[in-house]
């Protein structure tokens, strides 16, 4: 079926009264749960950083201050998110109605009215700075910086060749900067290359997908799709995909000559490290990868894979520390 046959199917009636509690759960899904999967990122600083466990003497140690305060970054990038979504889908309303999958997005369904999320989205966002201000003002900066760039995404930058993949990429490194701010854990200079250069990876991923899922009819959803070769698209994820590769291994390497004691499982989280790259690229060439959270959510091999890392990066942080 093509696109233009998706859009010719019925739609909800702009007009049509809808129950309070179908308003209420439409907003909810507009606001995309699934993709809070992505603040998890917040915690990866303050774990990497030993800010959350420690081990003193021998045991291990929850530092329940600091797991809060992760907590706390979590919801108000949730918050903020959530916001910055239902300002994108109002923004988008027209273009995701020819969209195969995203016509089915509450607002562009017409469930959620474009002024109920309009005014949600304010209120989202407005709560997420203000809880964030309490924490820090550093926080605050981070957490504003990804709702100017996010709304930036939504109105003009989704539209602009590399600006839009640097946006993306812009999304992930704040969540991770965020986690460090909100629990006072500086990021070090490996942390920050491999963020950035993963984020990228998946960035470029996701239009890759997305330009496969939509084929010819690119252009009518977004500008962006239609410039994009595939070609480039490879040439970037392969770029990112060396320098991310090459980044954790000289991390892994130096971390291991620091902490011998952990230098066994650190070396060895290189093996999965790998595989999940390589196991990512693959499902993007499939012509998957347009939406990451759900790819991580469904693919089993990926998810096997990532506990073995998280496994083998425990042990050798708290081994080593």
């Amino acid at each position: 079926m093509t696109i233009s046959e998706h859009a010719d199917q019925p739609r909800l009636d702009p007009g049509q009264q809808l129950g309070p509690l179908t308003v209420l759960f439409g907003l909810v899904r507009a606001c995309r749960p699934k993709q809070w999967l992505k603040n998890v990122l917040v915690f990866v600083a303050p774990a990497a950083g030993l800010a959350l466990v420690s081990k003193d003497n021998g045991s291990l140690t929850i530092h329940w201050h600091t797991v809060l305060q992760a907590l706390l970054a979590f919801g108000v990038f949730c918050l903020v998110a959530g916001g910055t979504y239902l300002i994108n889908d109002t923004v988008d309303v027209e273009s995701d109605r020819m969209h195969p999958k995203k016509r089915n997005r509450p607002i562009a369904a017409g469930i959620v009215p474009i002024p109920v999320a309009i005014v949600s989205a304010v209120v989202c966002i407005g709560g997420g700075l203000g809880l964030s201000l309490w924490r820090s003002w550093e926080f605050c900066v981070v957490v504003g910086l990804y709702a100017i760039q996010t709304t930036l995404y939504s109105f003009w930058l989704k539209n602009e060749p590399v600006l839009d993949l640097v946006a993306l990429s812009g999304g992930f490194i704040l969540r991770l900067l965020g986690g460090g701010y909100a629990t006072e854990v500086g990021i070090s200079n490996w942390f920050f290359i491999i963020s950035c250069s993963g984020a990228l990876f998946i960035a470029v991923g996701k239009r890759l997908a997305e330009k496969r899922e939509v084929g010819e009819s690119a252009k009518k959803i977004r500008k962006t799709l239609a410039i994009y070769t595939e070609d480039y698209l490879r040439f970037l994820q392969g770029v990112s995909a060396a320098i991310v590769l090459i980044a954790y291994v000289m991390w892994a390497f130096e971390r291991a000559d620091h902490h011998s004691g952990g230098a066994t499982p650190t070396l060895l989280s290189i093996l999965p490290f790998l595989v999940a790259i390589l196991r990512y690229g693959l499902l993007v060439e499939l012509g998957k990868g347009s939406a990451p959270e759900e790819l991580f959510l469904s693919d089993r091999q990926l998810q096997v894979v990532g506990a073995i890392w998280v496994v083998l990066v425990g042990i050798g942080f708290y081994v080593g520390a």
